[in-house]
């Protein structure tokens, strides 16, 4: 499988990274196109980029986003 596994990601550092593919179905509850209206609403951290193709969350911004959802940025 591609995703990582609730226990896998608590075992993360605050400082790696996780892709898109790592979060969802496994991590975040819902789907692709709602990460992307959540991010364009700016509910959800944005991604950083790594390199010119590929796009990766901080751990620590999805934690802090997963333990208050309405009040992160």
């Amino acid at each position: 499988m591609n995703h990582i596994d609730t226990v896998n990601f608590d075992d993360l550092p605050a400082s790696g990274f996780v892709r898109q593919s790592q979060l969802i179905p496994g991590v975040l509850p819902f789907s692709g196109l709602t990460l992307k209206r959540l991010i364009d609403a700016k509910s959800f951290p944005a991604p950083i980029k790594i390199t010119p193709k590929c796009k990766a969350w901080r751990v620590g911004d999805v934690r802090e986003w997963l333990r208050n959802p309405v009040g992160s940025t």
